[in-house]
């Protein structure tokens, strides 16, 4: 069994290129939600994006004004090229940041995978800046004339200090959304709070929260031991079900396991500041590491 808790993209399953693609939307969040929370992936995907076009877009007209003001002589044209190119653009590329918020959401679990957002942000910088400079050249081809971006380089790194604001903004809003989606979903469906839905393809399975004792990684899958001794497996990174069971008595002991706090039985320590816990007959893991999961567990 692998401990590792990277967000894989899915690996092709045996139902062919079909599955495959299927899976990949749904690790997306663009079909389905690979947590079985009813979509709640989908709705911060569109949400997320609806609210960065919006504010993009005020931005773009504040801009257009401004330039009108600066330079009335220049015209409408000119500006609203300029920066509606810009935001076009942006709308185009935008996926390339959320798909970097899903293999690297900022509850990840190690730490250092959020490192993939120092490459991600350029890449979206980069296809960000390509794409209104190719628009821009083709619209002033259409008018007969010619647009000059300048130096390539020190134009983009110009471009890219003010990308990398706005990939910040973006990555801390979108966790906001889907945390604020999540509490929402919870408040509107209460039952949803007792149950929770296991799936495996086809397959789902629904089980009371009360009768999971924990969860642990299995490479692209997690691992759910059961009250029953069942042990059940489900298509998602660890580190998603942590933002979702969060807020139902769930703990992260370990970078490899979630533990239901309600259902431990006896905290051991085992040198250097590791724990072990005990679930019934199940043993799991407390790492140093996580303090923060020592205090809960310890609070009545």
């Amino acid at each position: 069994m692998s401990h590792s808790e990277v967000p894989a993209l899915p690996a092709k399953a045996p139902g062919g290129d079909a599955r495959r693609i299927g899976d990949v939307w749904q690790w997306l969040g663009i079909s389905g939600d690979t947590i079985g929370t009813g979509g709640c992936l989908r709705r911060t995907f569109f949400y997320s994006y609806g609210v960065a076009l919006t504010l993009v877009g005020l931005i773009v007209t504040e801009n257009v004004l401004s330039d009108l003001h600066a330079m009335p002589h220049v015209g409408l044209l000119e500006p609203v090229i300029l920066e509606g190119s810009s935001w076009l653009s942006f709308a185009l590329v935008f996926p390339l940041m959320w798909i970097a918020y899903r293999l690297a959401p900022l509850n990840v679990r190690p730490r250092w995978w959020l490192t993939i957002h120092i490459p991600g942000a350029f890449i979206w910088s980069f296809a960000h800046v390509m794409g209104f400079v190719a628009m821009r050249k083709l619209a002033y081809w259409a008018m007969g004339s010619h647009y000059l971006f300048g130096d390539f380089w020190p134009n983009f790194l110009y471009e890219l200090r003010k990308d990398c604001f706005g990939y910040v903004m973006f990555m801390a809003g979108c966790a906001l959304i889907e945390r604020l989606l999540r509490q929402q979903q919870l408040i509107q469906t209460p039952g949803q709070s007792l149950t929770f839905d296991i799936r495996d393809g086809a397959k789902l399975t629904r089980v009371r929260l009360s009768d999971i004792l924990a969860i642990t990684s299995a490479g692209n899958y997690v691992e759910f031991a059961l009250q029953d001794g069942r042990r059940l497996l489900m298509r998602s990174p660890l580190s998603a079900l942590e933002s979702d069971l969060e807020g139902r008595g769930f703990v992260r002991t370990h970078r490899s396991w979630l533990v239901n706090s309600a259902r431990v039985t006896a905290l051991k320590p085992e040198g250097s500041g590791d724990y072990e816990i005990s679930l019934g007959s199940l043993d799991v893991p407390l790492s140093r590491r996580f303090k923060a999961a020592l205090t809960k567990l310890r609070e009545p």
